[in-house]
């Protein structure tokens, strides 16, 4: 198989855009971002699938339920405030905050409407519950070294000569 071939063990550079169903750009990499094909990088498994066989070049389209990507939207996490008790960064709309939770993992919560002196507050993904499409422009492709496939990651950002 050639190398500028995504396969299992291969380092992938990519650019990446996330866009909601309405089409709207909701998430955006223009600075190529690598990982390596079939080692745990984290990267959602049907974007992995659906880059398997694809060439340098290639643009890739990948629509996702919220099962597949950014999973169900947690009422848990949505909090309304009184307008008074919120620190000033979340008193617009888009304010963004970050809290610890009970377990020490950090929540980011943005306002997503403010009305009768009430603020709601989302500490869902954007796109919690909602299908979202990936569209992932693959830059280069190479094999990967041991300590990679071992890690998930490239050592190196992509070498300027691979654009």
């Amino acid at each position: 198989m050639s190398d500028d071939v995504v396969s299992r063990n291969k380092v992938v550079f990519m650019t990446y855009s996330v866009l909601n169903e309405a089409g709207q750009v909701m998430g955006q990499n223009d600075v190529p971002t690598g990982y390596v094909q079939g080692a745990g990088s984290g990267l959602f498994e049907k974007i992995e699938r659906s880059l398997e066989g694809h060439r340098v070049g290639d643009r890739v389209e990948v629509r996702l339920t919220p099962e597949e990507g950014f999973g169900p939207a947690d009422p848990n996490l949505v909090v309304i405030e009184d307008l008074a008790n919120v620190p000033p960064q979340l008193r617009r709309l888009g304010g963004e905050a970050e809290a610890q939770n009970a377990q020490g993992e950090v929540i980011t919560f943005r306002t997503v409407k403010i009305a009768d002196g009430k603020v709601t507050l989302d500490g869902n993904h954007p796109l919690a519950g909602q299908n979202a499409v990936c569209v992932v422009d693959i830059l280069a492709v190479r094999p990967a070294t041991p300590e990679e496939i071992r890690t998930g990651f490239p050592v190196e950002q992509m070498p300027t000569q691979m654009h």
